[in-house]
């Protein structure tokens, strides 16, 4: 138990210290040519705020959900040594619906289509 006390006292110093040292550290005095994007050398041609489709954001988000519910049936094939295997088949079979029925969704909603 020491040990465990011990790493978090040393975990939770060495985060509060970084994190008031990047406070401290970029004493930054902007200006309009550290606030203007680098663009090799030359001028800037445009502007660097051009507006984002949010159909991007939206299959990003829909991809990070999809991903991480499929990252969390990864353990499935060790899912026999467990004491009912066939209990956790069927709830890695109900994931699975309720994945296809988000996915199915989305589409009839018109959230994966590119064209309006």
């Amino acid at each position: 138990m020491n040990l465990v006390s011990t790493v978090i006292t040393i975990a939770l110093t060495l985060s509060i210290a970084l994190a008031i040292l990047s406070f401290w550290l970029p004493l930054m005095n902007p200006d309009h040519e550290k606030l203007s994007p680098y663009e090799c050398g030359f001028d800037p041609l445009g502007t660097a705020r051009l507006p984002f489709s949010l159909r991007f954001f939206l299959v990003a988000i829909l991809f990070l959900l999809f991903d991480l519910e499929i990252a969390l049936l990864l353990p499935l094939p060790w899912g026999d040594q467990l004491t009912s295997p066939t209990l956790t088949f069927l709830w890695a079979s109900i994931v699975l619906a309720l994945l296809t029925l988000g996915l199915i969704y989305e589409w009839l909603q018109g959230g994966l289509d590119w064209a309006e």
